[in-house]
């Protein structure tokens, strides 16, 4: 028996490590595009930028890959799935053969609408977080694209170095997409407090100039000017290497209430590229958080391993964020609003980060 698992990210690497806790004793090759160790992503934005080390957000080494038994092939992408033979065509030419699949592929961000180049930054990678701590020096202006939690998180690490930030956003505050205007309101007059200077309820209509000297336009005719631009409004499944396969594909990998790709049930989805049945409300759910990857883990190695007693995913959403000195945590859906009460759906806290 053979489980590949594409993907090397957190939701990856916790899949194949909760294969060999679960007592599968089949092979498990984990199979990732990078050319470096499976690496933890939430620091990138946070720690990472202050000169936390590429060890310390390492997932896996190759002696904890060996100790497991896990086949660890980094820098091979996955191209293309055929399914009537069980293989996955890799980028190198090579195929693996599987009886189990697990999807683990995440997502990237997206790419800028208003072009790409020297000084403009996204930031999904290491080797974008190595690229974007380069440029973060004192007295540096840098201008930050979106509120969301990489936009915020990106803003409020860069100011801590010394850096000009300057952050812009079609939300009429930062972060009010995920938690609502009252909260977001109170994370702009944080950033504000700090010394962000927040262009809100703005859209970017065209970036100009070059590293150095850029100029970003605005949709009320008014400009800014930076040496740095980083570019964090959102991110896209990475589901193309899948297209052909007959999957069904919508905004991810679209599973039951089990991750099992439909009408394929050797095939399972786990981490940001999952898009699943959720078992109470019945809706499709795509969730782009950490515990939602290494819970989504632990349930499918757990099907993979006992095909005779499945279990749905039912998760509690969780999500954390660490801004200047607060640690916010969530916990549910806190725009959602409970259609027996009316009250929201989901439970935020703030406040000054443990030391």
């Amino acid at each position: 028996m053979t489980t590949a698992i594409v993907g090397a990210s957190i939701a990856g690497v916790r899949a194949a490590q909760a294969l060999r806790a679960e007592g599968y004793r089949g092979d498990v090759v984990l199979i990732g595009s990078e050319p470096v160790l499976p690496y933890d992503k939430p620091p990138l934005s946070k720690g990472y930028l202050v000169g936390a080390g590429a060890a310390e957000v390492t997932l896996l080494t190759a002696a904890e890959a060996l100790e497991l038994n896990i086949d660890l092939r980094l820098g091979v992408p996955a191209v293309g799935l055929d399914r009537a033979l069980s293989e996955l065509r890799l980028a190198n030419g090579r195929r693996v053969g599987f009886d189990d699949l697990v999807v683990a592929t995440g997502v990237r961000a997206r790419p800028s609408p208003w072009g790409e180049g020297e000084g403009i930054h996204v930031l999904r990678t290491l080797d974008d977080a190595d690229r974007l701590r380069a440029e973060l020096v004192p007295d540096r202006r840098i201008i930050v694209i979106g509120a969301g939690f990489i936009g915020a998180e990106v803003a409020a690490t860069a100011l801590g170095l010394g850096v000009d930030v300057t952050l812009v956003s079609a939300t009429r505050d930062l972060m009010s997409r995920r938690l609502g205007d009252e909260i977001g309101a109170l994370f702009s007059q944080k950033h504000s407090r700090h010394g962000v200077h927040a262009v809100l309820g703005r859209t970017v209509a065209q970036i100009d100039g070059a590293k150095g000297d850029f100029r970003v336009l605005l949709d009320d005719g008014s400009e800014l000017h930076g040496d740095v631009v980083v570019i964090g409004i959102g991110a896209v499944p990475n589901v193309e290497w899948l297209e052909d396969s007959g999957l069904e594909i919508d905004d991810g990998l679209v599973c039951d209430e089990f991750l099992t790709a439909l009408g394929a049930p050797e095939i399972h989805a786990i981490g940001d590229v999952a898009r699943w049945r959720h078992p109470v409300r019945g809706d499709l759910t795509r969730l782009e958080h950490w515990t939602n990857a290494v819970d989504q883990a632990r349930c499918v190695a757990h099907n993979i391993a006992h095909p005779d007693d499945r279990r749905s995913y039912l998760p509690v959403e969780y999500v954390w964020s660490d801004q200047f000195n607060w640690k916010l945590h969530i916990v549910g859906r806190t725009t959602a609003v409970n259609p027996e009460t009316w009250s929201p759906a989901g439970w935020w806290s703030f406040g000054p980060a443990a030391s």
